[in-house]
């Protein structure tokens, strides 16, 4: 029998907001029913480590109000970060001067925004500095009533999140701006908060999935860490990866999962058919590309067996299996394991990729280097600070929200449309690098017309060493059409790009000294039934300012990010509609 994450006792926090008002709004009918969430935010979201679930179906509309009540100004960046096509409102993104100001101390905004042709399990997270590492919490949509998965209904859904730190990020991120060096590493890795036997004096605090044999588990794994990608897995069980980033795969079997900060995976867990008198290891360690420190430790949840003869006491007497993991540099496995990744694409889950491209980019993405402040040595290569850049641009953060620059025609001094498209200085990408590591520094977007379909290389460099970068992308789902090592070459590699059935997410790792191709379409359209209440409503498209960034937060500080303008198109449905009245101030 399957469990319903939105009745089931089995995940009591889903109502633990402050209040939760259903019902429905006859003129949006199609749209589901009318979810209300309030999030009193204190660091962490209602008391919570991690936040609260929210819980909707496919079709749902939901208003989330975010009440700041500590010293920090927050932003909640509030579920289109995993690619919710928003009906309703562009404003409710959340990216930190890119949509919007921040929420300030002692004010609300409601998030407002319908979930459209979507299924599966995504993040929801503050999008300021780096508060994500408290301020995050699961984003479950269901399919629609009586609509089933693609796969057998599991009789339990278990959300499983990654996140860590024990001391304020605001103060590692701050120390490490002001010294150019590399930031402190956290203390532990956490599963669902908490980390585990590996750890010193923490055998108590240890997440434990009880199970009864011969059932199937759905389990919805997200990683909210700050700074690391992750490996995965049980000891003894194999997994069925069936979706990614909220849109369904052709199933495969893994004893290994990967999964980039920002990343979610929706993997089917079988049981051994009778009580095997063991228990099994669960764990994490990350996947490490780069030159820089790490947190080289591991964090581990236990699988347990249900069984009326073992008592507590009992459970702890009997064999504990661990997992093998991949080596933490095992970059043969990382692309193995994308590579198995495929849309379903059939006819109820199309994959809808652009055939024909309108707009080619070339983006190059890596470390660099920018001059210390005068008078100063800082800890970064040669005395100078840490940056990164993409076609060597480290994005200068705006003190003024830039969708709203552009919606109000105000962006003289904000910004300019004049990002490079392709890099200003060809090199050697992957072999020897240049000698200068400077990198240049502005605000600066790329402006895409209306309808536009768009093919985009991201090529890693080697400037300070290559490294795996996971670009997200906001806003958009994208196609992941092809990927390799070495530098990418334009007269070989397209021609083996997938069209059929690549991958779709809003998250991609850009391989350690590889390149990754993407399609997208600027427009982000809904499907043909929810064409009629679109144009009713002026909703439909994805028009305005997206950010895109590395999901590594020390990369996203250090400038290692965009953004996108998607210029409006002729009807009136096509338009970016005004903000509203609560959107918070700068």
């Amino acid at each position: 029998m399957g469990v319903s994450l939105l009745s089931s006792p089995a995940f009591p926090r889903i109502f633990i907001f402050s209040f939760i008002t259903l019902y429905l709004i006859p003129e949006l009918a199609l749209a589901g029913i009318t979810r209300h969430y309030k999030f009193d935010s204190i660091v962490t979201v209602n008391g919570q480590f991690p936040g609260p679930y929210i819980v909707a179906r496919e079709g749902d509309h939901l208003l989330i109000k975010v009440v700041n009540h500590v010293q920090n100004n927050i932003s909640l960046h509030c579920l289109n970060i995993h690619g919710i096509r928003q009906l309703q409102t562009r404003w409710a993104d959340g990216p930190i001067y890119v949509t919007q100001c921040p929420i300030q101390t002692s004010q609300s905004y409601i998030y407002n925004f319908t979930i459209v042709g979507q299924r599966g399990t995504l993040l929801w997270h503050a999008h300021i500095s780096w508060l994500r590492a408290t301020i995050c919490g699961p984003l479950i949509i269901l399919p629609k009533r009586g609509v089933p998965y693609p796969f057998a209904k599991p009789y339990e859904e278990v959300p499983i999140i990654f996140e860590w730190w024990n001391v304020d990020p605001e103060t590692v991120i701050s120390q490490t701006l002001q010294i150019g060096g590399s930031p402190n590493v956290s203390d532990a890795y956490t599963i669902n908060g908490l980390p585990g036997p590996l750890y010193n004096c923490s055998a108590k605090d240890t997440f434990k999935l009880k199970v009864k044999p011969g059932k199937t588990y759905l389990l919805r794994l997200i990683n909210a860490a700050v700074n690391d990608e992750l490996f995965f897995s049980i000891a003894n069980h194999s997994l069925t990866v069936v979706e990614a980033d909220a849109v369904y795969v052709k199933p495969f079997e893994t004893n290994t999962l990967l999964i980039a900060p920002g990343q979610t995976t929706n993997a089917v867990l079988k049981t051994k058919p009778h009580n095997p008198n063991a228990t099994f290891l669960m764990t994490a360690r990350p996947y490490v590309t780069g030159l820089g420190i790490f947190d080289n430790s591991t964090v581990a949840g236990i699988l347990e067996y249900e069984s009326p003869l073992h008592s507590a006491a009992s459970i702890r007497n009997l064999p504990l299996f661990k997992p093998s993991l991949p080596p933490l540099n095992d970059t043969s496995f990382a692309t193995n394991f994308t590579n198995k990744l495929r849309s379903l694409a059939s006819a109820q889950f199309p994959a809808n990729v652009p055939q024909k491209v309108d707009r080619h980019f070339f983006f190059t993405i890596g470390l660099g280097t920018s001059p210390c402040q005068q008078n100063q040595t800082c800890q970064g290569p040669n005395g100078r600070m840490f940056a990164a850049s993409i076609n060597n641009v480290s994005f200068v953060q705006s003190t003024t929200a830039l969708l709203q620059a552009h919606f109000f025609g105000q962006s003289n001094g904000v910004y300019t449309p004049d990002f490079p498209i392709t890099p200003i200085f060809p090199f050697n990408y992957t072999n020897n690098p240049p000698n200068n590591t400077m990198v240049s520094n502005g605000t600066k977007l790329v402006v895409l017309p209306f309808n536009a379909s768009v093919e985009l290389i991201l090529q890693d460099t080697s400037i300070l060493g290559a490294e795996s970068h996971p670009l997200h992308l906001h806003g958009f789902n994208f196609f992941v059409v092809g990927q390799g090592l070495g530098n990418f070459d334009p007269n070989k590699d397209p021609s083996k790009f997938n069209l059929v059935d690549p991958i779709e997410r809003n998250t991609v790792g850009v391989p350690s000294g590889g390149w990754v191709a993407i399609r997208f379409r600027a427009d982000n359209p809904v499907f043909e039934y929810y064409k009629n209440m679109c144009q009713k409503y002026y909703c439909c498209l994805n028009t305005g300012v997206w950010f895109m960034h590395c999901h590594l937060e020390i990369h996203t500080s250090w400038g290692l990010k965009m953004g996108w303008v998607v210029l409006d198109g002729k009807f009136p449905n096509q338009k970016l509609l005004p903000p509203l009245a609560d959107l918070p101030k700068c």
